[in-house]
């Protein structure tokens, strides 16, 4: 027993010593050329490879550095960059015939470049695998260098050189570890989105069928991104419009920076998003949930004070660059609205038209949701109790989106708000003083209209019960000026003896007034024009018949606090 372990142990030293020395003698340089040239024909791309090393106890060859050249239509710098190749190959073949059979490939520390063409047809990655990219991109490449597939198994070299036909390539195991991908895109004055500790896993790849795939990596500014599942066969023609299959599991995304989204469209926020893509190389559908706190809706918002919930699906047509929201459910508590239409990708700028519409949904929940919209309530003010119903038109490019349509708000309260004291032209012509903190609203709908260039109201109808109706239209400003001319039709107890003496309207009952300032500190006055106009009218039609009658100029004067002429 001593002696079968005694020579046990010899027969492994001489192994181990024949591991080591080895590579002494096997220059592992002299397959450069050979993995070069397979790698280029391949990758339809110029590959260089660095100086070689073989190493036994790990059973593969690694290159210092490795490049993979660009589309020359996009860039002629590297498509790819990375510090080392380590290449796993069949030592067995490789010792005794120096045949290199390749069983898998590992990239560390890579820098790959992502190119969007400008008008968003075409990637610089489309072209790989295309062998006519490959005589393009290498034009000095050795027509004579046999290219023999770097395949698992040594495999005949295939006689078609059509860019329609995948190459012969097949590897048990490709690896991408702690990679960094830039996307960006030509023509942009935007900055690349970077993503760093990119790591892929691909097993049992080949172009000609499908292979499973894990992909995690860190996103711009924070967040990470996770996606797995199944693609392939790489479209021979155009490597983007592969089919795929995954389930994508994102945390802690910031929506303006990521690339998810436009940025142009100022959203803003941290979101987790959890779904599914499925394509068959000519459309893209998308399914998920995706939670947003800090949600900002417009560039000039703020962040909302709750967080959104929105459950979505989608079609995109990768030739087209066309898509459409089919389902779109976006929860803020209790209040639900839908949001559904279609959405185009052509050129710099994404533009959609979409409809959004909400049925009765409770203030309170979306009061929160005012400052994401970029909605300023008049200082130290909120909305609360009663719902709201809109229904909406979204349009454009997403950097200059107009919205149309119809908003109605029923029996809600703008809390810590006192519209008799902002009025002091109707108490002062009424003789009450409406009290209170709170204006409690009985009726509000509005037609409205905003765009890049400020919000425009019209058909203004707004029921409050301790004054009337008041009607009217106006503006608000980017800076959130405003500049509305309003009636306030007055009844019940707002309406008194010296308001039907100064004229105002028919019945006496009417105010014309004008709101300026801005939407947080808001001033009301009156419309002297629109007064003086009633006034003259009362005046005239009282002609001959003022006998017992007061003057009428003792309500407008009384208004601004003047002294009576003399009698």
């Amino acid at each position: 027993m001593k002696r079968f372990l005694k020579i046990f142990g010899i027969v492994i030293g001489i192994l181990i010593v024949i591991a080591i020395a080895l590579p002494f003698f096997i220059d592992a340089n002299l397959f450069r050329p050979r993995l070069e040239s397979e790698l280029t024909d391949a990758l339809g791309r110029q590959v260089k490879v660095g100086n070689l090393s073989l190493s036994l106890l790990s059973g593969g060859v690694t290159a210092d550095n490795i490049s993979i050249a660009d589309d020359p239509a996009f860039s002629q710098s590297p498509f790819v960059q990375a510090k080392s190749l380590k290449v796993g190959v069949e030592l067995v073949p490789l010792i005794f015939s120096k045949a290199l059979h390749v069983t898998d490939l590992t990239l560390d520390g890579p820098q790959i470049s992502l190119v969007r063409s400008q008008n968003g047809e075409k990637w610089n990655f489309s072209s790989l695998g295309n062998k006519k990219s490959s005589q393009s991109a290498s034009p000095t490449q050795n027509a004579a260098t046999p290219a023999k597939p770097a395949a698992a198994k040594s495999e005949p070299v295939s006689s078609q050189s059509s860019s329609s036909v995948n190459p012969n390539l097949s590897v048990a195991k490709l690896a991408v570890n702690d990679g960094r991908l830039t996307v960006s895109r030509a023509g942009s004055s935007e900055q690349p989105r970077v993503y760093d500790k990119v790591n892929i896993e691909v097993s049992n790849f080949s172009f000609d069928s499908s292979f499973p795939f894990k992909l995690t990596a860190d996103l711009p500014a924070g967040g990470t991104l996770k996606l797995e599942g199944k693609a392939g066969a790489i479209n021979a023609n155009d490597a983007a419009m592969t089919p795929l299959e995954a389930k994508v599991s994102i945390q802690q995304m910031n929506l303006a920076t990521s690339g998810f989204i436009d940025p142009s469209a100022g959203i803003a926020g941290i979101a987790d998003f959890e779904g599914n893509v499925t394509s068959d190389g000519h459309q893209v559908k998308t399914t998920g949930t995706l939670k947003a706190t800090k949600l900002q809706v417009v560039q000039k918002g703020s962040p909302a004070g709750k967080p959104v919930q929105i459950q979505y699906a989608a079609t995109y047509d990768l030739v087209q660059q066309t898509g459409t929201i089919t389902q779109g459910e976006v929860k803020l508590g209790n209040a639900v609205s839908h949001l559904t239409g279609t959405y185009d990708t052509h050129g710099t700028t994404s533009s959609v038209n979409l409809k959004l519409t909400g049925q009765g949904m409770p203030v309170d929940d979306l009061e929160a949701m005012l400052p994401a919209l970029g909605v300023v309530l008049p200082a130290r003010s909120q909305l609360k109790g009663g719902t709201l119903t809109t229904n909406l038109a979204i349009s454009g490019p997403v950097n200059r989106l107009v919205t149309t349509g119809n908003i109605k708000l029923e029996n809600s309260a703008l809390a810590g708000f006192n519209l008799g004291s902002q009025l002091a032209a109707v108490s002062a012509l009424s003789g009450k003083s409406v009290g209170g903190n709170d204006t409690n609203i009985q009726n509000f709908s509005a037609d409205v209209h905003v765009a890049p260039d400020g919000t425009r109201a019209e058909n203004i109808n707004l029921t409050i019960p301790a004054f009337g109706v008041l009607t009217g239209a106006g503006t608000v400003s980017p800076s959130n000026a405003v500049d509305f001319k309003m009636v306030a039709n007055l009844s019940g107890g707002a309406v008194s003896g010296v308001t039907q003496m100064a004229g105002l309207g028919s019945g006496g009952g009417s105010l014309p007034f004008i709101i300026q300032g801005t939407t947080s500190n808001p001033k009301f006055v009156p419309d002297v024009k629109g007064m003086s106009g009633g006034f003259l009218k009362n005046a005239l039609s009282n002609k001959g018949n003022t006998q017992g009658q007061q003057n009428p100029l003792s309500g407008i004067t009384g208004l601004f606090k003047k002294k009576q002429p003399p009698k």
